[in-house]
């Protein structure tokens, strides 16, 4: 295992699985910015990495298309490369600079975005191409052969949802992040605003308009860079998963983790459109018909019936056991 670090610690349990593991420092820069090549690919590249891979003859699974610097080189021509693709980047980094306030960061998400569009056409190198969801494989398949269908891996072995009525109304991802930021102050002022039920938004580094929006109002609460054993207790003791997205890119995971652990989930058409999981989410678009749909559901208790079904199409389509082995026949073992 290769990885680029940037101040994290060297987690022991990859020793457990990796023969060895390797860490190599991320460069990272204004100079980077300038340069021909995506940031995320120029701010990840090592010699030492690659002549590394050259020398081994193992097959190459490249986690995103950030990682994928050396995919192109042709001492590695013959090897089996897969790239887990995590979104189709240059539509994501496009989205991030619709939903940017600071003018520095929009010109540089629109700059990333046009180099990433040119980018990607590196992936006519590799052998397969492993998409995260559905509109991404349908995106890769009409310009690259050999795409597959995997997705994404999870912390959720298991449907763990409590029975009956939670506590709260949840919103939660980074708030740090412009595309979270966006959907918590339309939360606070589109719908709380018109509601006394009680709202939780939890998540890390909540960004100062969220703090903002959210002081005048009694009943919603911002709990700020919990834990993830605290996030994983305030998603279980929710009564409805509120989840509104502005993007369409890729799959959102705290929709897999509201699904596994939580109860109700309401979501918007961005968030679950063509995932496979619309009939496990109630979705609704516009400001009224959420408060509308909040208030029926707030009266209603999760029961084992709809566990069940959470339980039957959760553990046959985004079973980690099952998507691994997907992996393992494209690698070819």
């Amino acid at each position: 295992m290769h990885c680029f670090e940037y101040g994290r610690r060297h987690p022991e349990e990859l020793k457990k699985y990796c023969k060895s593991v390797h860490f190599y420092k991320r460069d990272s820069g204004i100079q980077y910015i300038f340069k021909s090549l995506p940031y995320i690919v120029s701010t990840r590249t090592s010699g030492i990495l690659l002549r590394t891979l050259i020398k081994e003859k193992y097959p190459i699974l490249f986690e995103g298309l950030h990682t994928t610097f050396c995919l192109n080189i042709s001492d590695l021509a013959d090897r089996i490369k897969i790239v887990r693709t995590h979104n189709i980047e240059h539509e994501y980094y496009t989205n991030l600079s619709e939903v940017e306030n600071n003018q520095i960061s929009k010109r540089y998400f629109k700059m990333e975005a046009r180099k990433l569009h040119k980018y990607e056409d590196i992936l006519k190198n590799a052998t397969h191409i492993a998409a995260i969801s559905r509109n991404d494989h349908k995106y890769f398949s009409k310009k690259y052969e050999k795409v597959a269908y995997i997705p994404a891996f999870h912390p959720n072995n298991t449907v763990s949802i409590k029975e009956g009525f939670g506590d709260y109304i949840l919103y939660h991802g980074n708030l740090s992040v412009g595309e979270n930021i966006s959907a918590a102050l339309y939360l606070i002022n589109e719908i709380f605003s018109r509601l006394n039920l009680p709202l939780i938004i939890a998540g890390k580094n909540p960004d100062k308009e969220i703090l903002k929006a959210a002081r005048p109002f009694k009943h919603i609460k911002v709990i700020p860079s919990p834990s993830k054993s605290e996030m994983d207790a305030i998603v279980s003791n929710a009564h409805i998963n509120l989840l509104p997205t502005f993007q369409e890119t890729g799959i959102k995971l705290k929709l897999l983790a509201a699904l596994f652990s939580g109860r109700h989930c309401i979501v918007n058409h961005n968030m679950i459109k063509n995932t496979g999981m619309e009939s496990l989410c109630s979705l609704k678009n516009k400001p009224q018909t959420i408060v509308k749909e909040i208030k029926r559901l707030y009266k209603i208790p999760f029961s084992k019936k709809l566990i069940n079904e959470r339980e039957k199409l959760l553990l046959k389509d985004f079973s980690n056991l099952q998507n691994a082995k997907k992996l393992i026949t494209l690698i070819g073992y």
